[in-house]
């Protein structure tokens, strides 16, 4: 139950001063995050009601179909980098969209494979401009590094695991983007949340025929109760993690 403070904060009745505005949490990643097909949710949609707070409030900024490297390339984290202020949150999640062609095709949004320095310079064929990629590990490092300078704390994560199946397990991805995520995160100095073991775990106990439903349409995207369940895991990491009360 509300108190009469978080009350007169949630009428509007009564403002908070500069010194206590609410801090923002903002995610960032693909449509495992945020997702506005019919069937399908993102665990950011599901994430409010479990961290929403009168001093902590959840901004969405996720979108379908990008990767580290587009969310990037498509002004999508400038716009969320201007914004950004001290005592603010970042949490990112990115990955399944990292695969694919560098520079050919209608969407070409591959990073390099893993946590180096390593570029590679190409005209993207859907535009006619040069671009210079460069590995996963280097995105998320580029979004930590502005989110830092801002004075914001960030949360980078390993992606969610897919509903692949073999010898009665939920594959993993410790041994690519859940790893190159944890390099990233050590090498900055910032949070890590193993999302892909700690869901992959979860859907382990539960068994193949009860994660089923929690996804809808491909092995992918989550339906409103796999988003609610990884919501839960997300929520219960912040708070191990101290970022929440």
């Amino acid at each position: 139950m509300l108190n009469r403070r978080e009350l007169l904060l949630a009428s509007g009745a009564l403002l908070l001063p500069p010194s206590e505005e609410p801090s923002t949490l903002w995610l960032i990643g693909d449509s495992t995050v945020k997702n506005n097909t019919k069937g399908q949710q993102g665990w950011g949609t599901a994430l409010p009601p479990l961290v929403d707070s009168p001093t902590l409030k959840v901004v969405n900024k996720a979108l379908g179909g990008r990767s580290s490297r587009s969310f990037l390339t498509e002004g999508l984290w400038d716009a969320v980098a201007k914004e950004l202020k001290k005592g603010d949150i970042v949490v990112m999640q990115f990955g399944h969209n990292d695969g694919g062609d560098k520079f050919k095709g209608t969407r070409p949004r591959a990073s390099i494979k893993g946590n180096g320095e390593e570029t590679e310079t190409g005209t993207v064929e859907a535009t006619g401009k040069e671009e210079t990629v460069h590995s996963y590990g280097w995105y998320l490092r580029k979004y930590t590094t502005d989110a830092k300078a801002k004075g914001a704390t960030v949360v980078i994560c390993s992606p969610i695991p897919r509903n692949i199946w073999k010898d009665g397990k939920v594959g993993r991805a410790s041994g690519d983007y859940g790893k190159w995520a944890k390099e990233a995160a050590a090498q900055e100095k910032v949070h890590f949340l193993d999302l892909n073991t700690l869901i992959a775990d979860r859907y382990d106990q539960l068994g193949e025929e009860k994660v089923a439903p929690l996804f809808f349409g491909d092995h992918t995207h989550t339906s409103p109760e796999g988003a609610a369940l990884n919501a839960q895991v997300v929520a219960e990491g912040l708070k191990k993690l101290k970022l929440l009360a």
